[in-house]
């Protein structure tokens, strides 16, 4: 059977069978099928919707058109992956605290995507670190570590590679089952036991609203495990920046705090826990959520997270001395300046996706793909929804290259935040969890 036919088929709305989704991705990965028809079978997915056999088909003939890992390790190789949103750190503190209590953590994550922030972005903002290094290398540093945050290389699902170019240019992003498949293709090839799912909801997701995202979380969770990995998604919340720093070096700076200074009552540190708590129980690593939850917590107070992120840091090339030296190892700007809030009132709403893109805008993100990025950019002191500011309250502190660029950035935030007399109704940290 040819791309033709398969497409016809998933146009007039037959049922898919693997060996055909096989064979079409691996057409992708060769190039047997040409854009055109990747576009047309993009297009009949986003209009036909796929069948929950099919979007796991389609999710194993991506993983498997390229490398898939193994692992041989005395615990269970587990991850999490976050559908993206603002000030969202989380994945550097629950590697390491994952890796501290016994578990595996071979997280293979992305850069930054539109106003989101990139996990390999913030990583590299460390002198000296490397993410790119080769699958042997991977393995050793997860054996030795018990974490490793690394790049993708080009043989990890090379069939999403092409087909999410492709998306982005024929306007079919939206597609859930397409979504599904390449978020989970790339994260299966890691050869993983268990994943647990981030899934945005907000002003600063790509998932807006709870109805959509409870869509995609349902997909994704339905899918992994048709695929054979234990997975369950938490919907939580990104109407505001999940820390107060946005920015590459500037998050790294909120990761060192709460790793260093055991200050951890705060809402970063409470999803960290919530997804390690459930990741840990998926793993069959602990069977109370409630008591891995506070076994997470404890990593981050003790110091044992700690010592484990380091350690990565140095196997990535970083600097030996990082957990202890942190505050003179990181990039700083040029200009820093502090914006108030010029008037009282309560902090009533952000639109998170502005204040992404304003960091963006101070070359802390990406316009076009490729475009280098300026490390020490970004925002700090954000205020949260909820907050009672007077005049000479701090919005946020905007670290700049130049004046020009910090005036810009001043307008974008002030347009970005609401303040109001009433006190809002703070949204929930977790809005519900969706498991099979």
């Amino acid at each position: 059977m040819d791309a033709r036919q398969i497409i016809e088929k998933l146009r007039d709305r037959k049922t898919l069978e693997p060996a055909e989704l096989t064979v079409f991705a691996q057409g992708l990965a060769s190039g047997a099928v040409t854009d055109a028809q990747a576009g047309a079978f993009a297009m009949a997915a986003l209009l036909n919707g796929m069948s929950d056999p099919e979007r796991v088909a389609l999710t194993l003939a991506m993983r498997d058109s390229g490398d898939v890992m193994t692992w041989d390790l005395p615990a269970p190789a587990i991850d999490k992956h976050s559908t993206g949103g603002v000030g969202d750190c989380v994945s550097l503190l629950l590697a390491p605290a994952l890796a501290a209590l016994g578990a595996y953590v071979p997280m293979v994550s992305g850069r930054g995507l539109g106003h989101t922030g990139g996990t390999l972005d913030k990583l590299e903002a460390i002198p000296g670190l490397k993410t790119e290094v080769t699958d042997e290398r991977f393995h050793q540093i997860v054996e030795q570590v018990g974490c490793a945050v690394v790049s993708a290389t080009g043989q990890i699902a090379p069939a999403d590679k092409r087909l999410y170019a492709i998306r982005d240019v024929t306007g079919t992003v939206e597609s859930i089952d397409l979504i599904t498949a390449s978020i989970l293709s790339k994260k299966l090839a890691a050869g993983l036991e268990a994943l647990v799912l981030d899934v945005k909801c907000g002003s600063g997701a790509f998932m807006t609203t709870l109805e959509d995202a409870r869509a995609l979380a349902q997909s994704l969770v339905t899918t992994a495990n048709g695929a054979g990995c234990k997975t369950s998604a938490l919907i939580t919340d990104m109407n505001q920046p999940l820390c107060p720093a946005l920015g590459n070096a500037l998050e790294i700076m909120v990761v060192m705090e709460a790793l260093t200074t055991g200050e951890v009552d705060n809402i970063l540190c409470d999803v960290t826990c919530a997804l390690g708590g459930e990741l840990m129980v998926l793993a069959g690593l602990s069977e109370d959520v409630d008591q891995a939850t506070w076994a997470v917590r404890d990593t981050l107070t003790d110091g044992s997270a700690a010592e484990r992120f380091g350690r990565m840091i140095t196997e990535l090339g970083g600097p030996a001395d990082f957990v202890d030296n942190w505050r003179d190892r990181l990039p700083s700007a040029p200009v820093v300046r502090d914006v108030t809030a010029q008037s009282p009132g309560y902090v009533a709403g952000m639109d998170g996706h502005a204040l992404g893109m304003s960091v963006v805008h101070l070359g802390g993100g990406r316009l076009k793909g490729g475009e280098k990025i300026d490390p020490a950019v970004g925002l700090s002191n954000c205020c949260m929804i909820g907050e009672y500011l007077d005049e000479d309250s701090l919005i946020a502190t905007i670290h700049a290259k130049s004046v020009e660029e910090a005036d810009r950035a001043e307008a974008e935030i002030r347009a970005a935040i609401r303040v109001a007399e009433a006190a809002p109704d703070e949204p929930p940290l977790v809005y519900e969890k969706v498991s099979v």
